[in-house]
């Protein structure tokens, strides 16, 4: 059965799903949501059988209808490859009683590569099946891994360039590194004067500013996004709960249709609500358990109902999950809210004006499979140590705040069912944390010394990722305010001229103001 996609915020908005990863984002400011989920049509049997790819073309087919089987597999074949270290794809370790599933064997070891691998070739293969004859322009606001998982996705890819802002003091210094070393002369890196809340307000305003798409248009250009709002991010993102499943299945580690729980560690809530679908489709989940950090909005929302973002935004060791505008929560409202747009919309228009809203009792009971707790800076860097001393397992800062939520979900409620953790990135992304709380940070070492000691401590072998940018030269430096992205995305796409940038953006050092790669004088 064809899956088309709706809007959470009007009536009437129905597409394909090539045209909604075009788009990214509804033209009324709402996200595409699958106008019915679709149920697995292999049994957990078979699917445990399968390697990782083979499950990918399981679960995307039934979500993306209007590809072809041979254009998905394509696709898959790419993404899927070399790039990652690791046959499996997405491995399971146990370790203190779980299950953690390593989602960071890719080339920016974050678990955003298991999605933005594969986005950049459904989006051509999309562009070509609706003929468009524009230059995709991703347009994307980043907590840290997202960014450099887009920025490698889609560097060089021809029609396409690439625009990523980030919190300039609000992401890890390896995570900065990553994204200001990259390559590309289709690619833009900026940081932004705010958090992570500012960059991604500010992305979703110019994807709603009419005017600028219109100008754009002209000028033979248009937004897309590699945010999870895109639903050609989520959807891959499905398929690692369920390949997790066939690999507990296939080892013996439980018995067909027994249900396991799932634990992620949530910031803008695409990850977990991608195990949410999996749920839906039939896989045998129990538990939803959302973990948060001190930034603690989503467990707020799913003990109380009321989701308030006026509160004082923490800066923490654990940056991705440094948020408090979860964008992907609105999909869920929306199934909620029993798939009305209407009441949606009041809601998010409510957060916009309010900066907050309040769901109601039956809504409220329509979340009954998730479970909310969040672990503060010193039990997630207690559960570093922990898992160190214990296991010699070494996981980084918000795998720790998933571990730690879990510890406490089974000492609430007793559930010992199997337990899937979602580990969101390697340790080597977050060196100075993991080592700090491992106890064996030096101060006087700067950070990729830390990372071969960390080498040392763990005997895991240094990501490739993280030994490319050691000596990397930085080739973005440009920083803005929150109120000039529009006009640095303009400049960067030569359709606005530099002596109208407001000159308080900086400029890189080694280029003329007003220049970019790829862009002329």
């Amino acid at each position: 059965m064809e899956v088309l996609y709706n809007s959470t915020r009007s009536r009437g908005i129905s597409i394909k799903a090539s045209q909604a990863i075009l788009q990214g984002l509804s033209e009324d400011g709402g996200l595409f949501v699958p106008d019915h989920i679709p149920a697995l049509d292999r049994s957990l049997e078979e699917l445990a059988q399968m390697d990782y790819r083979q499950v990918a073309i399981e679960v995307m087919k039934l979500y993306l209808t209007d590809f072809t089987e041979e254009e998905l597999k394509g696709c898959i074949e790419k993404a899927y490859d070399g790039k990652f270290d690791t046959e499996r794809i997405a491995p399971l370790r146990e370790a203190g009683g779980a299950y953690y599933l390593e989602l960071f064997h890719g080339p920016t070891i974050a678990f955003k590569d298991m999605a933005l691998s594969i986005l950049p070739h459904l989006m051509i293969a999309a562009a070509r099946k609706n003929k468009v004859k524009n230059e995709i322009v991703i347009l994307t606001a980043t907590s840290g891994d997202t960014g450099k998982a887009a920025l490698a996705g889609f560097a060089g890819v021809e029609g396409t360039r690439i625009v990523v802002f980030y919190p300039k003091d609000g992401v890890s210094a390896i995570q900065e590194k990553q994204m200001v070393t990259q390559k590309g002369e289709n690619t833009l890196v900026v940081g932004i004067r705010g958090n992570f809340d500012d960059a991604q307000t500010g992305v979703k305003r110019i994807f709603a500013d009419k005017e600028l798409a219109k100008e754009m248009e002209g000028k033979g250009f248009q937004f897309s996004s590699a945010n999870s709002i895109n639903i050609g991010r989520l959807v891959p993102q499905i398929c690692y709960y369920v390949y997790a499943y066939g690999t507990l299945l296939r080892e013996g580690k439980i018995a067909a249709g027994e249900a396991i729980n799932v634990v992620v560690p949530t910031g803008n809530f695409g990850n977990i609500l991608a195990a949410f679908y999996a749920k839906n489709m039939g896989l045998p989940i129990g538990k939803l358990i959302c973990a948060s950090n001190e930034n603690k909005v989503l467990y707020d929302f799913f003990r109380t109902g009321d989701y308030d973002r006026n509160r004082e935004f923490v800066l923490t060791s654990s940056p991705s999950m440094d948020i408090l505008i979860s964008s992907n929560l609105e999909r869920l409202v929306y199934l909620s809210a029993g798939n009305d747009a209407d009441r949606n919309r009041a809601f998010m228009e409510s957060l916009g004006g309010q900066g907050r809203y309040e769901i109601t009792e039956d809504m409220k009971a329509a979340l009954s499979d998730f479970y909310g707790n969040y672990a503060t800076e010193k039990e997630a860097a207690a559960e570093i140590r922990r898992l160190y001393q214990d296991y010699g397992y070494v996981i980084d800062t918000h795998t720790a705040v998933a571990s730690g939520v879990y510890r406490k979900y089974v000492q609430e409620t007793g559930d010992m069912a199997k337990a899937v953790i979602a580990s969101t990135a390697s340790p080597y992304k977050f060196t100075r944390s993991v080592m700090s709380a491992i106890g064996r940070a030096d101060g006087a070492k700067d950070d990729f010394e830390l990372v071969d000691e960390l080498a040392r401590l763990s005997g895991v072998k240094v990501p490739r990722a993280v030994e490319e940018i050691r000596t990397a030269p930085v080739l973005h430096e440009k920083q803005c305010e929150t109120a000039q992205m529009k006009d640095v995305v303009k400049e960067f796409l030569g359709i606005y001229t530099a002596h109208r940038l407001n000159l308080q953006c900086a400029q890189t050092a080694d280029r003329q103001p007003g220049t970019f790669p790829g862009t002329p004088l």
